[in-house]
């Protein structure tokens, strides 16, 4: 079958500025990226998601964006942009680069142009609305980042307040207006146009809001109005035109949307009947605790809920949530959780660092600095063991994570054939050379109490996996022989299966027969 590229792969998230410098400033950019471009193809990973490198004030560190078409000098320019685009698809690596529809920063020359002229062209492209009589918000929504604040400002000037949904500084843009859709519409044209092989779709199900703005029901607050499922049948029709939008360049051009919804049924939506995303991110597993029930039941919903209409995706961490090395708790059930991202009938996205068993860093009150609290998954990555570990810079933007000057980095991990690092690489080289664990069908196995095993298939090729989640040793009764491909733990690689998963192990087997 001639199956999209997206699919099969193995998605990198780069947050740019946490990844590489190239100019000894302590903040990473598209430069730094480019020149460590041979650790992603060493380590055999498929494309890189680049997180915002937009021109931007930086309030939410470039989720605040001002203008779309442009990159932030802080990160390069389009001329560097080009260079790392050019030399990722040299090595096979497709290139995904955030989209932030449902807002801007408030110094975008668009809302600039709203604020000014209460009855200007552009004032529409916002959402404005008139006080209540008593002079409060018009709706009782709450922002995130902080819910004890309304989704509201007041603009003085002109007596009306705006909706945010997060910042003040990121005003909403209206979408029921159709030059907001078509200039939205001609920013992703920009990047397709320079080649680009998809987006990712920043909190995607936030586009479409009622149009009489009602308030949210009592027992949803403090819940901020973006992590509730905003009207599906005004944004899906928005949807499907980003999808054929995508559709009519060539080469397999994707988007996978952030529906922050931490409802599967509610996810599956967004994939509209193969005409809205390609992929959409379900985010229950990411907060699902280290127990086999738990994450047995994420694995029933992901198959009853979205195998049927989609394509599902995997993701154990990201820039918006602790590694989920520190949430674990231990490099075992790191390593052992690697199977479960990498294993499992999906797209996987690994967020860079944790093929490194990067926990998060410990970061002091002075230097704190995101308003939503995640500085600490957003710790420098550590390339060398020496001091400024590859950025020099003896202090890079935020503190480094644990066990930077004890050997966890990218040099030393990889003179090590028992690291995490060298676990990744094989892993990845079985997911990559086995079309079962790429696109196979998924059977879950009986197992004992405290494990995990399911099997995957395409055509003639079978690949069976197994994480055991406890802290005992657990039998497991295949009813066949099969060889250890790939254990966590690094032991029986190429022998036979002996029938036990050892405490906190990740396996992957082939059948013998």
């Amino acid at each position: 079958m001639n199956r999209p590229w997206w699919q099969g792969a193995v998605v990198y998230q780069i947050y740019p500025r946490s990844f590489a410098s190239s100019n000894g400033s302590g903040i990473g950019d598209l430069e730094g990226i480019r020149r460590r471009l041979d650790h992603l193809a060493w380590l055999g990973v498929d494309a890189i998601w680049l997180s915002p490198f937009y021109r931007s004030p930086m309030a939410d560190y470039g989720y605040d964006v001002s203008d779309f078409c442009d990159v932030d000098p802080m990160f390069g320019d389009l001329d560097a942009f080009d260079r790392l685009l050019s030399d990722c698809h040299e090595r096979g690596l497709k290139v995904v680069v955030d989209w932030v529809p449902n807002h801007t920063s408030d110094r975008h020359p668009w809302f600039e142009a709203a604020r000014s002229d209460r009855d200007g062209p552009k004032r529409s492209w916002y959402v404005w609305r008139d006080p209540n009589p008593d002079g409060s918000p018009p709706n009782n929504w709450v922002a995130s980042f902080d819910t004890t604040s309304p989704a509201w400002t007041l603009d003085e000037a002109s007596g009306q307040w705006y909706l945010h949904l997060f910042l003040p500084e990121q005003p909403d843009l209206n979408w029921d207006e159709p030059e907001v859709e078509a200039a939205m519409h001609d920013t992703l044209r920009f990047w397709l146009d320079r080649g680009v092989d998809g987006f990712r779709m920043d909190v995607l199900h936030a586009i479409g809001k009622h149009p009489d703005l009602p308030d949210d029901p009592p027992e949803y607050l403090p819940i901020p109005h973006s992590a509730l499922n905003h009207v599906p049948e005004v944004t899906l029709p928005r949807v499907r035109a980003l999808r054929r939008l995508l559709d009519g360049y060539d080469g397999d051009r994707m988007m996978i949307g952030e529906v922050y919804l931490l409802d599967t049924s509610m996810v599956a939506e967004y994939y509209a009947g193969g005409e809205g995303l390609h992929l959409s991110f379900n985010f229950p597993p990411l907060y699902a605790p280290w127990d086999a029930g738990a994450w047995r039941h994420r694995i029933d919903e992901v198959a009853t809920m979205i195998d049927p209409v989609g394509w599902p995706t995997w993701v154990l961490s990201n820039h918006d949530n602790p590694r989920h090395r520190t949430r674990y708790g231990s490099e075992a059930r790191a390593r052992a959780a690697a199977f479960l991202l990498l294993g499992l009938r999906g797209t996987p996205f690994l967020y860079a660092g944790e093929e490194l068993g990067l926990e998060d860093a410990e970061v002091p009150p002075d230097r704190v600095l995101d308003p939503g609290g995640r500085d600490g998954c957003r710790a420098p990555i550590p390339w060398t063991p020496v001091d400024g570990h590859g950025w020099a810079v003896e202090d890079a933007w935020l503190p480094w994570p644990p066990g930077a000057d004890r050997g966890v980095d990218a040099e030393t991990l990889r003179r090590d054939p028992d690291s995490i690092l060298a676990l990744y690489r094989r892993l990845l080289a079985a997911r990559r050379g086995s079309s079962a664990l790429r696109f196979g069908a998924q059977r879950l196995i009986d197992t004992p109490d405290g494990a995990l095993a399911w099997e995957r298939t395409d055509g003639d090729d079978r690949r069976i996996v197994a994480v055991n989640f406890s802290g005992r040793a657990v039998p497991v009764d295949l009813g066949e022989e099969a060889v250890v491909v790939v254990a966590s733990d690094g032991i029986d690689e190429g022998l036979p299966f002996d029938g036990v998963l050892r405490p906190e192990l990740g396996i992957v087997l082939r059948p013998s027969g």
